[in-house]
């Protein structure tokens, strides 16, 4: 269904605390299902948005974080109460956003793998020899690339995406936003603008002057993953000073689907301690 901002979204559960679901780039709200029925099943009312130029959410002609942040915090307000907000990735960042922004609609803040920092396009964060220099672009050009109209089934996407995309769960997520319609194919990203932005996407936009949030904030990042180096604790703590910041044990970017267990049972927990005030 589509939200009151716009926005795609679906809620699961009937009553119960509001729980508000974010994702990555090239992702869609879909992504967060396994652990939003956990969470429901415990007696929660869990929303998975789709974020402007990806699933079923309305196309932008650019990408703009505030922007997205607007529409987020529109659809939260719309709920009637504070939401635990949580954030992957790019999803991260517009909740960061949301949370500098409208401190008001979060009753928490769940940030995963993602830190209020600029990335690089390409290249590394660090000198670790084991880091993945960033292969957004990569993705990108890459799915642009895919001649939709000679493919005959899912099963030839996933062969041409395999030189650029080589891990098998990267190629399946991707894939997740790969559609057939109409007799054809079509990406539900808006792919053109998002590789036209990748740089936006990679940024974090000022917050307004002395913004900061102060509410319980919790980030949860792959103990294999560079996307939050210690270097990005003190801006983290400069604007959320109650953030606690978790690890998990091999994982890296994609922490909640390596290790949904682990995860699911992280964010229960850190949840429960904020539902009981």
């Amino acid at each position: 269904m589509t939200s009151r901002s716009g926005l795609a979204a679906r809620t699961l559960g009937e009553d119960g605390p509001r729980v508000v679901f974010l994702h990555g780039l090239f992702g869609q709200g879909r992504n967060w299902t396994s652990t939003g029925r956990a969470l429901a099943a415990e007696g929660r009312r869990v929303t998975l948005l789709d974020l402007p130029n990806h699933g079923s959410s309305p196309w932008t002609d650019r990408v703009d974080q505030v922007e997205m942040a607007h529409a987020v915090a529109g659809e939260v307000a719309a709920l009637g109460e504070p939401v635990s907000l949580v954030g992957h990735s790019m999803g991260g960042k517009v909740a960061m956003q949301v949370a500098l922004r409208r401190p008001e609609l979060l009753r928490a803040l769940v940030v995963v793998d993602i830190a209020p920092v600029e990335y690089p396009e390409t290249g590394r964060r660090s000198d670790d020899p084991q880091e993945e220099a960033s292969p957004f672009a990569r993705f990108t050009a890459a799915m642009r690339a895919l001649d939709l109209r000679a493919l005959r089934g899912r099963e030839d996407a996933d062969a041409a995406l395999r030189e650029a995309v080589p891990s098998d769960a990267v190629r399946a997520f991707l894939l997740q936003s790969l559609v057939r319609e109409d007799g054809g194919w079509r990406w539900r990203l808006n792919l053109e603008v998002l590789e036209r932005d990748l740089g936006v996407v990679r940024g974090f936009p000022d917050p307004p002057p002395g913004a900061r949030y102060d509410g319980p904030a919790l980030w949860i990042a792959g103990a294999t993953s560079h996307y939050v180096l210690p270097r990005d604790r003190a801006r983290i703590d400069a604007l959320f000073p109650a953030a606690r910041l978790v690890r998990i044990k091999d994982a890296g970017h994609w922490v909640h689907s390596e290790r949904p267990e682990v995860f699911t049972e992280t964010l229960r927990r850190f949840l429960r301690t904020v539902e009981r005030g």
